[in-house]
């Protein structure tokens, strides 16, 4: 009898952290829309790409669908915005701008909106 209650301790145990965890990366995948859009605004990026359109650059769907399901997609992603990578616009290789923020949570934030397009 006490070997079953200790079973039903454990999987309640299990259940719970893996419960714990799955809000964890719910949490990890949030962001805030309005300052993304601000940060996007202030950095002239719809010059280039829009929500659901491709314009010089890919829209933010194509990204999002492009990275799904990626390990490190959102590392991958905010490397892209902070490093100036060179990029194909018309057939000819430029620099893309760099987000210009010095706080990496704020970049962060953009690229999780980014992915979730």
């Amino acid at each position: 009898r006490m070997k079953n209650v200790s079973g039903t301790i454990l999987a309640a145990a299990v259940i719970i952290l893996a419960g714990g965890g799955m809000q964890a990366a719910r949490a990890a995948d949030a962001f805030d829309a309005d300052a993304a859009q601000a940060l996007l605004k202030k950095n002239d990026c719809g010059k280039c790409h829009a929500v659901d359109k491709k314009k010089e650059g890919p829209s933010f769907k194509e990204t999002a669908a492009k990275l799904k399901g990626k390990a490190g997609a959102e590392d991958e992603l905010y490397k892209h915005l902070t490093s100036s990578p060179k990029v194909k616009v018309d057939g000819k290789e430029e620099e893309h701008k760099a987000i210009k923020s010095k706080d990496e949570a704020e970049v962060r934030n953009l690229a999780r909106w980014i992915l979730s397009r």
